[in-house]
């Protein structure tokens, strides 16, 4: 395939990662496309900076953003870049083998911002975990944030420089800076489109604790949303009720999914996930709405 006119750089935030970006980085050094395709890896203020990795990797260019939260880092990272096309993957993503190709060709085909799929990985495939088979029915569902909202993750984006500048950067820890971007972009015209064949792959979390970060962060940037609409406090105290009920009504989708590994263990084990999230999400909401404080949760997340 020609790129020779496409050529794109990729954007790595990094904090505290090292073997999963080392995992990361062999997934992207592409020998076919290589030579049209630059590599940024910009840490975080890990514990301790990646010297190794930069060591190994003389190609990849690394970085340090201070600034907390991966929003800053993809900033610096583009403002360094000098391609006309970019791409975000974060440090603890897996790309597919066709991952670049794919980026390339979607964006000769229809320049524009592009968001992929996002898959959890098995580490075996005869007994998922319980993580697994929750996140395999409820993590990463790039498809219906698209078709939903009108934005995609930025774990697995691209699209060409120009939108990107003209959009503006991404926000810190305060919001969801993907969301957030996405929903800017779209006030402005753009429209991200869903392509299924570029391909991350992402780990389920291991533990509980990090799925609780996770929800850290999360409920503490939706508070925030809702907070700034008309009657949002009250919107966001009915939502929390409801929360509390939803494992119900999601039951006919656990029992017919075709998403969940594992067979009927798998759809109990998914089931007990969902009971034990979605009970820690009505505690974090009603936290929240008492102490009108969302900012605690996202610096929770970070610090934890």
């Amino acid at each position: 395939m020609d790129t020779a006119d496409l050529a794109l750089t990729v954007v790595i935030p990094h904090f505290n990662q090292p073997s999963e970006l080392r995992r990361c980085l062999n997934g992207l050094l592409d020998p076919e496309i290589g030579k049209n395709v630059a590599l940024i890896v910009v840490d975080n203020g890990s514990t301790t900076f990646p010297h190794d990795l930069a060591t190994d990797y003389p190609s990849v260019k690394f970085l340090l953003q201070p600034d907390p939260g991966p929003g800053p880092a993809r900033n610096l990272g583009v403002s360094v870049s000098n391609t006309p096309n970019i791409a975000f993957i974060d440090a603890d993503c897996f790309p597919d083998s066709a991952w670049l190709s794919e980026i390339l060709t979607a964006l000769r085909t229809a320049p524009g911002i592009i968001g992929g799929d996002v898959k959890v990985g098995l580490a075996d495939q005869k007994r998922p975990t319980i993580w697994e088979c929750y996140e395999n029915q409820y993590g990463f569902r790039m498809d219906k944030y698209v078709a939903r909202e009108g934005f995609s993750g930025a774990g697995n984006l691209a699209m060409p420089r120009a939108i990107f500048d003209a959009v503006g950067p991404f926000a810190g820890l305060g919001v969801a800076e993907d969301r957030d971007f996405g929903l800017r972009a779209r006030a402005l015209g753009y429209k991200t489109r869903y392509v299924p064949t570029m391909i991350v792959y992402h780990p389920a979390r291991k533990s509980w604790d990090e799925v609780a970060r996770k929800w850290d962060r999360q409920t503490g940037h939706q508070y925030a949303d809702y907070r700034a609409r008309r009657f949002g406090r009250v919107k966001w105290t009915i939502r929390t009720l409801a929360m509390l009920a939803s494992p119900v009504a999601e039951l006919p989708a656990i029992f017919t999914s075709k998403r969940i590994p594992g067979g009927r263990r798998g759809r109990l084990l998914c089931l007990a996930a969902l009971i034990r999230v979605r009970a820690y999400r009505t505690r974090l909401m009603a936290f929240v709405l008492v102490t009108d404080d969302p900012d605690r949760l996202a610096k929770r997340w970070r610090n934890s």
